[in-house]
């Protein structure tokens, strides 16, 4: 039976969900960070961030891009020193992804701006209620329809 709270929360997922909402934010988020790091490579330092090393074609999954999408990003931030190449120690063949130092640096900056900008988005919010939204919030990305199936 649906109900008018699942056509909101789908109303408000589609709004957060959309290309231009993500780019808007990312680009706030990386203003002023140099060379290498915007809107375009935001996904993948904050996706390898998330993964640890890994190949291209296992962050396109997760970030939702195609491999030479990847590609073509991480050698942006290579070239801004951001992240490395390293042979996979499991597959001679492949090749995985790495932040550098820098890299980490750069995505722990990017992850403090996005906090405070939920903080400020928050403010007005009585705290209970801001609480109550963000372990709500959690539950359903842990287990509604967005939650990875257990292997």
């Amino acid at each position: 039976m649906e109900t008018e709270v699942g056509h909101e929360v789908a109303r408000a997922l589609g709004q957060l969900l959309k290309r231009s909402a993500r780019t808007w934010l990312y680009a706030g988020l990386t203003e002023g960070l140099g060379e290498g790091v915007d809107e375009v490579t935001y996904p993948v330092l904050s996706g390898l961030a998330r993964t640890g090393p890994c190949s291209a074609a296992e962050l396109a999954w997760e970030v939702g891009l195609d491999r030479s999408g990847i590609s073509r990003r991480a050698g942006r931030l290579e070239s801004a020193g951001l992240l490395r190449r390293e042979p996979d120690p499991h597959d001679g063949r492949a090749v995985l992804l790495v932040l550098t130092d820098r890299g980490v640096e750069a995505n722990d900056l990017l992850r403090r701006r996005l906090v405070r900008r939920i903080e400020d988005s928050l403010a007005e919010w009585p705290p209970e209620e801001a609480r109550a939204f963000a372990a709500g919030l959690r539950r359903f990305a842990l287990e509604g329809p967005f939650a990875e199936p257990l292997a």
